[in-house]
């Protein structure tokens, strides 16, 4: 499996965090009624451990399965996870993907934030397949959907900043079309110290996207059902059985 956060991961918590004060209240909100009792929880390509967090928080008593196959955000989620009491003794950290990881034959709760267009049409299939066969019969899996819906070209631009010490994190996107479904990013990290640029780091990857109505239309083969959460802008959405 190719490393996409390979020359990004140093930079990912830094210039992610800030996303998840809107997202993390957000996802807390959606998950509260799980019910740890029916199956672990599984944070799928868990990054460096915001979502981790935040699902510890708001399940208390869950045990919790985070799947990250980046060698790189593995570790800086390794390291959230042993800093927080309340995360060392009930999350596990998987190394593979979530296709190919070792999980319970039931699940309470599958949570999968910003990841859900590393997968190609024929992996979410297999996604929701799995879903169907191992999700409690009152479980749920949360997602979210981010813009664009249609591939379009997006002219690069600062996509987040962050500061540690005297020195400031930069990251500027751009996206061009790359297939009917199919978008290209091409990410630059910069390093300033002052306003020199001391580092910098290019990368590209593939984003497939995923409008809600395809979502509906591809949940429901395998008899799962679609609900769209508040607040709208998140573009969050919880599936459950139908």
């Amino acid at each position: 499996m190719i490393d996409e956060y390979a020359e990004s991961a140093e930079f990912i918590d830094i210039l992610i965090s800030p996303f998840w004060n809107d997202l993390g209240p957000a996802l807390s909100a959606a998950i509260k009624t799980a019910d740890p009792g029916a199956g672990p929880v599984v944070d799928v390509g868990a990054g460096s451990g915001c979502g981790t967090l935040a699902i510890g928080d708001a399940l208390p008593d869950a045990e919790i399965f985070a799947v990250e196959p980046s060698p790189g955000l593995r570790a800086a989620l390794l390291a959230r996870v042993n800093a927080h009491d309340s995360l060392r003794e009930r999350v596990t950290v998987l190394p593979e993907g979530f296709l190919d990881a070792d999980l319970p034959d039931q699940l309470s709760l599958v949570v999968a934030m910003n990841v859900i267009g590393h997968f190609a049409p024929n992996e979410r299939r297999a996604i929701w397949a799995l879903l169907a066969e191992r999700l409690a019969p009152d479980g749920q899996a949360v997602l979210n959907l981010q813009p664009p819906s249609e591939p379009t070209e997006i002219p690069e631009a600062v996509a987040s900043t962050g500061r540690i010490g005297r020195r400031r994190y930069e990251c500027r996107a751009r996206a061009e079309p790359a297939g009917d479904q199919l978008l290209t990013w091409h990410m630059t990290y910069h390093t300033y110290q002052g306003e020199q640029v001391v580092d910098e780091r290019k990368l590209s990857y593939a984003w497939h996207l995923v409008t809600e109505p395809l979502l509906r239309e591809e949940l429901a083969e395998p008899g799962l059902r679609l609900h769209a959460l508040e607040p709208a802008d998140l573009g969050m959405f919880a599936i459950t059985r139908a």
